[in-house]
Parts: structure tokens; C-alpha cells; sequence
């Protein structure tokens, strides 16, 4: 079942699978709390991130403020918590002062909410003519605000110190690809979504965009590739750099990905509480914009747009349609895609062939997000709904749009139109990036 389908669904229908989103939701926010002790469950492991705790309440509070009070009009369970974890009230850094709920008490409340909500949808009537609820809408919001909830919570563990307390086998093998990069032959095509039922509200509305030829990487840049650029100097080298990016390596006092270390020459990898290997056929991840940046400028390339990604991502030149994934209108399997925390770090390069777009662009969809050049802005009839916090008011330069998902992100949320957006400065997130290039005039001719 996909959310392209909810709408072929009986009401009953979706009841049903609205519950199984539910359930399976909790079970992963469960999995990562109960994963760590106490103490690592309400100490701050970065003053990036929120502790556990204040994630695990939070994602219980959004489900009573949206499915309990507004969708089911019920009474307030606990309205005295409401600011405390309201995200715009108090940065992550000022999180731990809070008078916060305790474990037992965060997971009892959360059970409780969680009750109610299943009341709600035994009972709510899905055509009663509200746009919150129609096909489900606020139920698909809730599970989407805790699966993203989810991976930031992953991002959490792997900021924290300690022995390792989650496992997950392998990804698929790589393979060698038979070109590092397509000619796309650009085109007009249709961007974002007017129908997908799920779809927030910076994904929409659907509308045309005409995007010139360009060349794309066929993969994402891999750890090996990125390994050259640090020791060729790259982070000495003012001359690849913005003038933002340059202060900010300096700032920072960048020299390479974060959580690589060089030890007797050799390079290593923290992940999870695992030090490993550097694995050279694995996507670089944990590079900034910036980052992302000054390489594909060190590579004679540039980063693509977002109209360029999804453009790769979704057109079949073919048929001239645009496709809801890469590889069809068919919702991702293990087959196409790493996705759902099924394993715990991003695939090697050409392990998902299944997974192409038409043009033979891979990787596109999971395994990390990728950084464009684009900022986060509004298209062209954007209207904020349910409310204007959730994109309004990050609309600007300040942010740039990442795209595909993680290797951390479920699939409820990975649609080829789902945006993501953070600052440029950003590295504990599941974020990588491939790179783009004007074609030569020899390419288009051929």
C-alpha cells in the first residue's frame, strides 16, 4: 500500500493503515529510547540535538495537540506541558534546563496519548468534509513529524559516547558502474505533487519547470572520491572555497568529514560507537554545504539544483511523464532503496541498480540526503497549511534545500518530492551530496 493509493481506499481501509503507520512509528521511537540507559536518555549528547527524552515527549505532545485536541475535540491531557515542548519556544541547546517529563513519565504519557488517538480513529469520519482529515491528511502528518522525529533521534546516537547499542546488518554490495556520470537532456517536467495525499505543504503544488541539459554524477560522491580532495590540501585552499564557506572552515577549524580521523596514516570512521576503516565505496556523509561545496568546485563541477535533482530523479524521457520514484509509480522496497534505518549507514555506490531513474541515475532515493545549491523557497501557489510553522517561516536564503532521504529516513516520508532544508553549516545530519556540471557543446552533439 502507498499513500498514492489511500484515496482507492474504504474509509475502513484506511483506518486500517493509518493504525499500522501509527504502530510502526512507535515501535521505532520505542526501539531507539529503550536502546540506552537512563542517564543517556535525559543527558544532552550534543547542544545540537535535544536529549532523547525531550524528543520522545515532544513526539507525544504534536500527536495529542493534532489528533487528540484538534482532529478528536477531546479535553487536553497535559496542557501544562504544551511550552515546554513547543520547539519554537526553547533551542536545543536550553533543552536539558527544562523542567522535563522523566523516562516513566514520558513513556506513560505517550502510551496515554497514544490510546486516545486510537479512539479518534476508530471514530473520525474521514469524509466529513475537513481538509485536516481528508485521506487521513493529520493522521500522515503525525507519523511523518515522528519518523523525522526518529532520525533525529538516530543523529542523537550517533553524537553520543559509549559502548555501541544498536546493530543492523549490512547493506548490499556495490558494484563498478558503467559511467561516472549521465547527460541529462533536460526538458520540461512537472515538479512537486498536487495528488500525493501525504504531502506537505512545501511539496506542493505540482507545476512545469523547464530545466536546461546538464551532466549529473551517476552516484553519489564516495568517501574515496571525497579522500583526494582532503589530502590535496582541499582545506587548506582558500581558492575552492565561497567566502562563507572559507570562514567558516576556519571558524570551525575544518580538515575533513566529521567523525574521520587519521591515526598511523590510516583513515577511520566513528559510526554508532564503532570505529571502523574508512570505506572507500561508501557515500561520503556528514559533510556540510559548504563542504559539498568547495569539492564539486575542486572537481571542475557544481553542486545540482534542486529542479535538477528532481528532474534526474523523476522524468522518463520516453514516455515524457514524470514518475512519482526513480524507478516507477510503485512505492520503495529493499530492492530500490536503502531506507528505514534497516541498516545503519549508507550503501556502497551502484548497490541499488533497481533503484535507477530512467536515465540511469542511481542512489537517488535513501542511503543520505543530498545537499543542492538551491535555498529554500516557496513554488509558485504555495499556501501554508495546516500552519505556517512547519515551512513559512524558514523560507530564505538562510537554507539550503537537501533532497532523497537517508539511509535513517522511513519510507512514509521519502516521496521524490519531499523537501528538506537546514543550514549550510550542518553536519550531524545523514547528509552527503553528487555533483553536477554544464555539458560540453561535443556532449550535446552526440
Amino acid at each position: 500500500m502507498s499513500q498514492h493509493q489511500l484515496s482507492d481506499l474504504t474509509e475502513e481501509g484506511l483506518r486500517a493503515y493509518v493504525g499500522e503507520q501509527l504502530e510502526r512509528s512507535r515501535r521505532r521511537t520505542a526501539q531507539l529510547a529503550d536502546a540506552v540507559d537512563t542517564d543517556d536518555l535525559v543527558k544532552q549528547h550534543s547542544k545540537l540535538m535535544s536529549p532523547l527524552i525531550w524528543d520522545y515527549a515532544h513526539i507525544g505532545n504534536q500527536e495529542e495537540l493534532w489528533l487528540v485536541r484538534d482532529v478528536g475535540g477531546r479535553e487536553p491531557l497535559r496542557q501544562d506541558i504544551d511550552e515546554l515542548y513547543d520547539a519554537f519556544m526553547h533551542p536545543r541547546a536550553d533543552r536539558p534546563t527544562l523542567p522535563l517529563l522523566g523516562p516513566v513519565e514520558t513513556r506513560a504519557y505517550v502510551e496515554e496519548v497514544r490510546d486516545k488517538v486510537l479512539d479518534v480513529l476508530d471514530h473520525v469520519k474521514f469524509d466529513g468534509g475537513r481538509e485536516l482529515v481528508d485521506n487521513g491528511f493529520a493522521f500522515g502528518m503525525i507519523v511523518q513529524h515522528e519518523q523525522q522525529h526518529d532520525e533525529t533521534m538516530l543523529a542523537t546516537h550517533q553524537l553520543r559516547r559509549g559502548v555501541p547499542v544498536l546493530d543492523a546488518p549490512p547493506p548490499p554490495p556495490g558494484r563498478r558502474l558503467a559511467a561516472p556520470e549521465v547527460l541529462v537532456p533536460g526538458g520540461v517536467f512537472e515538479m512537486g505533487t498536487s495528488v500525493e495525499p501525504w504531502a506537505l505543504d512545501n511539496e506542493r503544488p505540482a507545476h512545469a519547470v523547464r530545466v536546461a541539459p546538464y551532466v549529473i554524477d551517476t552516484v553519489p560522491v564516495s568517501n574515496g572520491d571525497y579522500l583526494r580532495f582532503v589530502t590535496g590540501g582541499g582545506y587548506r585552499d582558500p581558492q575552492w572555497w565561497s567566502e562563507a564557506g572559507w570562514a567558516h572552515v576556519q571558524k570551525a577549524s575544518l580538515a575533513g568529514p566529521r567523525f574521520w580521523e587519521l591515526v598511523d596514516g590510516e583513515w577511520w570512521q566513528l559510526r554508532f560507537g564503532k570505529r571502523e576503516q574508512l570505506p572507500m565505496d561508501e557515500p561520503v556523509m556528514h559533510v556540510c554545504f559548504y563542504e559539498a561545496e568547495a569539492y564539486a568546485k575542486w572537481a571542475g563541477k557544481r553542486l545540482p539544483t534542486e529542479e535538477e535533482w528532481e528532474f534526474a530523479a523523476r522524468f522518463d524521457p520516453a514516455t515524457g511523464r514524470t514518475r512519482r520514484f526513480p524507478w516507477g509509480d510503485e512505492s520503495p522496497s529493499p530492492q530500490h532503496a536503502n531506507l528505514g534505518q534497516r541498516h545503519l549507514g549508507p550503501a556502497p555506490v551502484g548497490a541499488y541498480p533497481a533503484g535507477a531513474s530512467p536515465l540511469g541515475v542511481e542512489q537517488l532515493i535513501g542511503d543520505l540526503w543530498e545537499w543542492t545549491s538551491s535555498d529554500f523557497s516557496p513554488y509558485p501557489g504555495f499556501r501554508a497549511f495546516p500552519y505556517d510553522e512547519y515551512s513559512l517561516v524558514f523560507f530564505g536564503p538562510e537554507y539550503k534545500i537537501l533532497r532523497g532521504g537517508s539511509f535513517a529516513t522511513d519510507e512514509v516520508v521519502a516521496r521524490s518530492t519531499f523537501r528538506n532544508w537546514d543550514y549550510p553549516i550542518r553536519r550531524q545530519i545523514f547528509a552527503g551530496f553528487r555533483c553536477a556540471r554544464d555539458p560540453r557543446p561535443e556532449e550535446l552533439r552526440a
